[in-house]
């Protein structure tokens, strides 16, 4: 069991007993965590684990229940408002305005959150072209792939330059080049702006290659945590993301067994062609 001890002074996220219920069901149940600043750091689980409540919770989209978390030092319940102020969001669904054009979109994000105006055109020029959209920037979003309504997204969230950016799902329904090309940019705003991003995925390559740590969650709560690395090591010298996410997550003890030896035949597979 992951330890529970996150006092961090210096952590850009810290989460202590963070409890949301829907009634009886604890959907996220006394969730401790801390990240620090500059990190990718990935939430993990099956459907219903908790992720999306808890991105919903961290956004201030949904108020906990109980416990607490502090972000970049605002407190989540108590100074909501500046909470909103340093962080950015992309949902699991797509939200851009499609009978606007790409350019349109980024700047009336920049209207809503303050963005200097003598900086707005510099800013929407310079997220357009790190995300690869400058030559589609007049066109309307409805005319747009999903993986390039997602890079714009990512670039609009980015906009106000944020202490965390959370993105929930942010390649889901994406075809493999799309979900690569994203991929790359998300690293790209690290290595950028020192960006804090919290991630949740349901693709372990994914978790595997951007991620620094992850927090596998199972019915709310927490039950791994780690370097991708370090997870899969202690499932055995050939262990995949995909194995250690079926000894945490699956409800019977067979169930993840039977995960992890399909996972297993198949990469035997591939090597033999």
């Amino acid at each position: 069991m992951p330890s529970l001890a996150v006092a961090d002074d210096h952590a850009v996220l810290l989460i202590q007993n963070l409890t949301r219920r829907f009634g009886s069901l604890a959907a996220v149940d006394g969730l401790n965590l801390s990240v620090p600043p500059g990190e990718i750091f990935g939430l993990l689980g099956r459907n219903g684990a908790g992720k999306t409540t808890l991105i919903k919770m961290l956004t201030t989209l949904l108020p906990p229940t109980a416990g607490s978390a502090r972000i970049a030092g605002f407190d989540l319940v108590t100074q909501a408002s500046s909470v909103r102020r340093v962080i950015g969001y992309v949902p699991q669904a797509l939200s851009a305005d499609g009978e606007l054009t790409g350019y349109e979109n980024l700047l009336v994000f920049c209207k809503l959150f303050d963005v200097p105006r003598r900086e707005r055109a510099k800013r929407i020029g310079e997220a357009l072209e790190f995300m690869g959209l400058t030559d589609a920037a007049d066109h309307l979003v409805k005319s747009y792939s999903g993986g390039m309504i997602r890079r714009l997204e990512i670039a609009q969230s980015t906009l106000h330059r944020p202490h965390v950016l959370f993105l929930d799902e942010p390649t889901v329904g994406l075809d493999p080049l799309a979900r690569h090309a994203v991929w790359e940019h998300v690293e790209g705003l690290k290595a950028r702006y020192g960006s804090t991003i919290v991630l949740s995925t349901h693709y372990m390559e994914e978790a595997d290659r951007l991620c620094e740590r992850v927090a596998i969650l199972n019915h709310g709560r927490l039950v791994a945590l780690g370097a991708p690395t370090e997870l899969r090591a202690q499932q055995g010298p050939e262990a995949t993301l995909d194995d250690v996410f079926a000894h945490y997550t699956g409800d019977l003890q067979e169930e993840a067994e039977r995960y992890v030896d399909i996972s297993r035949a198949r990469r035997t597979a591939g090597r033999l062609g």
